[in-house]
């Protein structure tokens, strides 16, 4: 092997033990060295729901899987398995609709919500906006870390693997700070706390449309590397990017953080690059391009006061996950949606929201230009989480909405107050 930095691309067709063990066998021989001491795995459980969220997050057999290899070191002094789900969500909600504590039990591994948990606060050497961070104790204190994404199209940021998996190391309480226009940038500030030693990525089936609620796509792989930016750069080119085209990647690039020429890294395996990307090349990630959707909402994407750049990762970002959990609930809540428009940001031009209602989102939106609506409403925030615009945007375009599951709805409220009763512990002893 010519280059230092490698990845592995071996072809598993569905979640079969045997098949994953041999695969992470072959990629800790690869590593050339052993995990020690305190080992963390990090998978992406961002957000699960039994009825209609399956495939968003990485798949807990594979990371059992995993599990079980380290325990197979000597010198191991610790494992767990910690994530910080997606925002106002209780992150062990997700472990329990996806699974993963049924797994931490059969493996003996304690599954951690960052949040429930201690922390320590970090002072960023390279951080652009991010100058500090709190940082899980799980991944301060680690000597080995395994970042285990589960490989996605995103909606604002192009792809999800390792780097973007970063954002599920954040508490929630710094989770939307610059989540706006800055949050390429945001995610290459928190990649300094969390640096993996390997990246073990889940593309047996990948997700495309709004990651949160990810439809499936079967590509039938598992990919291993020894370097998160070499890991992204094979990653891109899977799903039909340049890796410059992937903004955070080329930022970590940029930082110093390596390079993104596919040449400086060497892909390993029984499938290429080049396979991969042909069988992904028809995919259309829906909530990527808002005017691809089919519905009777306009959208209107205007620049963000900080960069004077579309707000891609700010209100709009929460416009595409509300409007994606409402669609993956009920299916076809978008097609058959009243007419309207959605603006966010600062949009230079005329909106037309017919005769229905005109939604200026976030406390930065102006139209500079004139205005065609039945009713204009202002939902203030900056920038507004998907949660909030969900008990938003179905009244006002007449959609079933998620706040009146009968299901779902207590199971949020009972987690959220067992997650509040865990960190007033932490808190206290």
């Amino acid at each position: 092997m010519s280059k230092s930095r490698w990845v592995l691309l071996r072809r598993v067709d569905r979640y079969d033990p045997e098949k994953m063990n041999a695969v992470v066998n072959e990629g800790f021989e690869l590593l050339g060295r052993r995990p020690q001491g305190r080992v963390l795995i990090k998978p992406n459980v961002v957000f699960a729901n039994k009825n209609y969220s399956q495939h968003a997050f990485t798949h807990p057999e594979l990371v059992g899987v995993v599990a079980d290899k380290v325990r197979s070191f000597p010198g191991i002094t610790d494992l767990s398995i910690g994530e910080s789900g997606g925002y106002a969500i209780p992150t062990r909600l997700n472990f329990k609709e996806s699974g993963y504590y049924d797994m931490g039990r059969r493996h003996g591994v304690p599954i951690v919500d960052f949040n429930e948990d201690r922390y320590e606060k970090v002072t960023l050497k390279k951080g652009k906006f991010h100058k500090t961070l709190l940082c899980p104790r799980l991944i301060h204190d680690a000597d080995f870390k395994i970042w285990m994404p589960k490989l996605k199209y995103h909606i604002c940021c192009e792809i999800t693997n390792a780097l973007k998996l970063n954002i599920g190391s954040l508490l929630h309480k710094e989770r939307m700070l610059f989540h706006d226009d800055r949050l390429n940038d945001k995610i290459v500030d928190v990649l300094e706390i969390g640096y993996p030693d390997m990246v073990i990525s889940d593309a047996v089936i990948i997700g495309h449309g709004f990651e949160s609620c990810a439809k499936p796509f079967h590509l039938g792989l598992i990919m291993i590397s020894n370097d998160p930016i070499a890991a992204d750069t094979v990653a891109a080119q899977i799903l039909g990017y340049r890796p410059e085209q992937v903004n955070h990647l080329r930022i970590a690039s940029e930082r110093g953080y390596g390079s993104i020429d596919p040449d400086s890294v060497s892909v390993l395996g029984d499938v290429t690059v080049e396979e991969l990307a042909a069988k992904t090349s028809g995919i259309v990630s829906q909530f990527q391009d808002m005017q691809k959707l089919d519905t009777r909402i306009r959208f209107y994407e205007g620049i963000g006061p900080n960069t004077n750049q579309i707000c891609y990762g700010g209100c709009m970002a929460a416009v595409k996950g509300s409007l994606g959990t409402i669609d993956a609930r009920r299916p076809g809540s978008l097609k058959n949606a009243k007419e309207g428009a959605i603006v966010t940001g600062i949009y230079d031009g005329d909106v037309d929201a017919g005769n229905g209602l005109c939604l200026l989102i976030g406390d930065c939106t102006e139209v500079r230009g004139n205005i065609r609506a039945g009713k204009i409403k202002r939902v203030k925030g900056c920038p507004i989480g998907a949660v909030q615009l969900t008990s938003v945007l179905p009244m006002a375009f007449g959609m079933p909405s998620p706040l009146f599951d009968v299901r779902d709805v207590p199971l949020v409220v009972l987690n959220s107050i067992v997650k509040f009763v865990n960190k007033a512990w932490h808190r206290a002893f």
